[in-house]
């Protein structure tokens, strides 16, 4: 009897057995087949989720804002392979937070901004810092501003994949050579080009690259990852950088561009990166004897404008912004101050000019300037302005020039980009004209917004950034 049992049982075993995997076998084909729909979907351009596009529109209730995410420091341990390194010979690094939905092939890089390094001994130092070395760099931030993930703040650029170029050569990322230290015992690497190919290389391969291949039909799961990957192409791409990361985005810019097809739309929007070759207030260009020691201790001749070589001209003069602009052939969007708090303080009333107290209050904070001081800030206002009036038939520049008194509008967590506080030209906030210029919203693709002198514009009274 108990036999019996036991053979019955072992028969309906046996019978339930192809059922089940019958049963498994159509879920693994629904999802497929849900996968293959997703992937044709993706194919067809339509993104899987509206709500995760890239912000090309306006929506008229603002979200709220999220609490942005620690993104983690990369190594380019292969660049050392190229002799791409950091002034101590460590490798560079980047962060980096990918896109979501159609975001996923759009690209915003970023460069860092820090200053430049113009002597062996300046730059013996620096090699001892973030800005200098792998070592010291914080392994990890929070994007903000212009790459913030946020909606609220971002909403034109927070779906993309979004890169923070760390800055450790000391030349705006152009010069290519070494020298021995100050202490004669070890090297000091000015490796800044190569850094900025490393980088570009490498974020191709992820994806950055534009690629026009023929997509197959997802038969299978390794098929769909290869669509899935292939769709990262990318189709829109815009180059940023705050400060020296600024000027970095001027020389690169042109370089940029020609690494993507005709067909990509390719911007760049240096951002206080408008440095400027005047007189400071003891007579000298202390700015420009800086620049002179960066272009021939680091030899970053190969990036600078072959137009303005070709006019003989020095290769000091050709690191300037003014110069770069002349050659600019892909569209730009220059954000600065025409009262930048960072030149005031080193190209107007630097140290060496050995500024009385007067004006080392003046530097410090605009509004303790006298009307004599408020002459000589307008006059640096005056020399911004006619640089930029200069290339007037350079089609591909734009700028949005305001009064307040900040250094990076763009990126800093106190900066105004897309706050209360926000400076408004043209009756736009500078996130709107930023947009609006980059996705063609406006009537005019030209965008040229100088604001009036300190202190007319109110917008730039209720909040005043560090340098």
């Amino acid at each position: 009897m108990a036999t019996g049992e036991a053979v019955a049982k072992k028969r309906e075993l046996a019978r339930a057995r192809p059922r089940r995997v019958i049963r498994a076998a159509a879920a693994w084909a629904a999802a497929l087949s849900v996968a293959a729909t997703l992937a044709l979907l993706l194919v067809a351009g339509l993104g899987p989720l509206p709500s995760a596009c890239c912000g090309t529109s306006r929506s008229r209730h603002r979200p709220r804002s999220s609490p942005p995410d620690p993104v983690e420091l990369t190594l380019l341990a292969a660049a050392r392979d190229k002799g791409a390194v950091c002034l101590d010979g460590s490798p560079p690094g980047y962060h980096l937070q990918t896109g979501s939905g159609a975001g996923s092939r759009r690209w915003l890089i970023h460069l860092e901004g820090g200053g430049w390094c113009d002597t062996v001994r300046s730059c013996s130092s620096r090699r001892m810092t973030n800005l200098g070395s792998f070592k010291f760099m914080q392994r990890h931030i929070n994007f903000r501003g212009i790459l913030s993930k946020d909606p609220a703040l971002n909403p034109d650029f927070y779906s993309w994949n979004r890169v923070f170029v760390r800055y450790c050569d000391g030349a705006s990322f152009a010069g290519d050579s070494q020298h021995v230290d100050q202490d004669g015992n070890a090297t000091l690497f000015f490796r800044g080009r190569r850094i900025w190919e490393a980088v570009l290389d490498e974020l191709m391969q992820k994806g950055l690259a534009h690629s026009e291949q023929a997509s197959p039909t997802p038969t299978s799961v390794a098929a769909l990852v290869f669509v899935l990957d292939e769709l990262n192409s990318t189709e829109q791409a815009l180059l940023t950088g705050c400060s020296a990361g600024g000027l970095a985005t001027l020389l690169h810019c042109n370089d940029f561009r020609a690494r993507f097809p005709p067909e990509v739309p390719v911007k760049c929007l240096p951002d206080a990166g408008f440095f400027l070759n005047v007189e400071d207030i003891s007579g000298q260009r202390s700015m420009r004897s800086v620049y002179s020691g960066v272009v021939h201790l680091q030899n970053v001749t190969e990036v600078l404008p072959k137009g303005c070589l070709l006019a003989k001209k020095d290769p000091t003069e050709c690191f300037f912004p003014g110069e770069v602009i002349k050659s600019i052939r892909t569209p730009t969007f220059i954000l600065n101050s025409a009262y930048d708090s960072w030149q005031v303080q080193n190209v107007v009333a630097p140290d060496r000019s050995s500024p009385d107290e007067p004006w080392r209050r003046c530097r410090a904070d605009i509004r303790s300037c006298n009307s004599s001081q408020i002459q000589v800030l307008n006059g640096f206002r005056k020399a911004m302005v006619d640089g930029l009036k200069a290339v007037g038939n350079n089609k591909n520049c734009s700028w949005f020039i305001d009064s307040c008194f900040s250094h990076c509008q763009s990126w800093f967590d106190n900066s105004p980009w897309n706050t209360p506080v926000a400076p408004r030209l043209g009756n736009k906030t500078l996130v709107e004209a930023a947009g609006d210029w980059y996705f063609g919203r406006s009537q005019r693709q030209v965008v040229r917004e100088i604001g009036c002198e300190y202190p007319c514009n109110p917008a730039c009274n209720s909040h005043q950034l560090p340098a």
